[in-house]
Formats: C-alpha cells, sequence, structure tokens
C-alpha cells in the first residue's frame, strides 16, 4: 500500500468486515476445499492418453 494509507487494510479489516459479515455481505468461510470448488466451477475432463 502506498504510504499514506500505511495501517489501511488493517482498519478495513478490523472494522468495516465484521459489518459486512454481520450484514450477510461478506463470506465467513467458504464451500469447498479447492479454489475449483470456491468458483463452483466443474472439473475439467481428464485428457485422453496417447
Amino acid at each position: 500500500m502506498p504510504p499514506w494509507l500505511t495501517g489501511g487494510f488493517d482498519l478495513f479489516a478490523d472494522q468495516v468486515v465484521p459489518v459486512l459479515r454481520q450484514r450477510g455481505l461478506f463470506r465467513t468461510g467458504y464451500g469447498g476445499a479447492t479454489l475449483r470448488e470456491h468458483y463452483g466451477l466443474p472439473r475439467p475432463a481428464a485428457a485422453p492418453v496417447r
């Protein structure tokens, strides 16, 4: 972050994220075990063996 925003992320994470979670606007966990599952993407078909 730029020097003039020092601590800005910490402030956001500590004060804004909890409010968003209370309102149901920010997830508290992930539904899957992989990034693909988090985004609800299908698993690609296996490549044919040559």
